[in-house]
C-alpha cells in the first residue's frame, strides 16, 4: 500500500512519512479525528456581581479620564485660538493708530490758513468786509435770532 493510499475520505491521515520518532512497528502510525457537535443551548452563563462591578468602576474612570482629557485639549486649544485672535487684534490696533495719525497729519496740513488762503485767491475769492460776518453762537443780548424751533404738541385721538 502506497501513503497516497491510506488517506480514506479524511478519516485516516498519516503523520509525516519522513519521521522516524513516530513510526511504529507495523509502520505508519495513523491519527483518527472524529467531528463531534457540541450543543451548548442549555449553557447559561451565571452573572457575576463583584465583575460587573469591576467593570462598571473600570468603564466609569475611563470615561471620566476621557472628559478630563478632552476638557484639557479644549482648554489648549482655546487659549491657542484667543492667543491669535489678541495678537490680530493687537496688529489690527497698531495699523487704525498709524493711520489715524497719518489723517492727523493730512488735516493739520489740509487746514493751514496760509494754504486756505492761497485756494481762495486763485477761486478769486477775497477777505469779507466789516459787518459781512455774523457769529451764530454769540449770546449777546442784542443777537438775531436766525431760526426757531416751535414745540410740538400732541393730540390725543381717544
Amino acid at each position: 500500500m502506497s501513503a497516497g493510499a491510506m488517506n480514506i475520505t479524511g478519516m485516516i491521515t498519516p503523520v509525516d512519512l519522513r519521521s522516524s520518532v513516530r513510526r511504529s512497528v507495523a509502520g505508519i502510525t495513523p491519527e483518527f479525528y472524529f467531528q463531534k457537535t457540541i450543543d451548548n443551548s442549555r449553557l447559561v452563563k451565571i452573572s457575576d456581581p463583584q465583575r460587573r462591578r469591576e467593570i462598571r468602576m473600570f468603564s466609569a474612570s475611563v470615561a471620566a479620564l476621557f472628559l478630563l482629557m478632552m476638557f484639557y485639549a479644549w482648554q489648549h486649544f482655546s487659549s491657542i485660538e484667543y492667543g491669535y485672535k489678541i495678537e490680530a487684534q493687537r496688529s489690527e490696533h497698531e495699523r487704525l493708530v498709524e493711520m489715524n495719525r497719518t489723517l492727523k497729519l493730512e488735516e493739520a496740513s489740509l487746514r493751514d490758513p496760509g494754504r486756505i488762503d492761497v485756494l481762495a485767491r486763485q477761486m478769486g475769492l477775497e477777505s469779507p468786509q466789516p459787518g459781512q460776518v455774523v457769529h451764530l453762537d454769540a449770546d449777546e443780548a442784542g443777537a438775531s435770532v436766525i431760526a426757531q424751533a416751535t414745540p410740538v404738541s400732541v393730540i390725543s385721538t381717544q
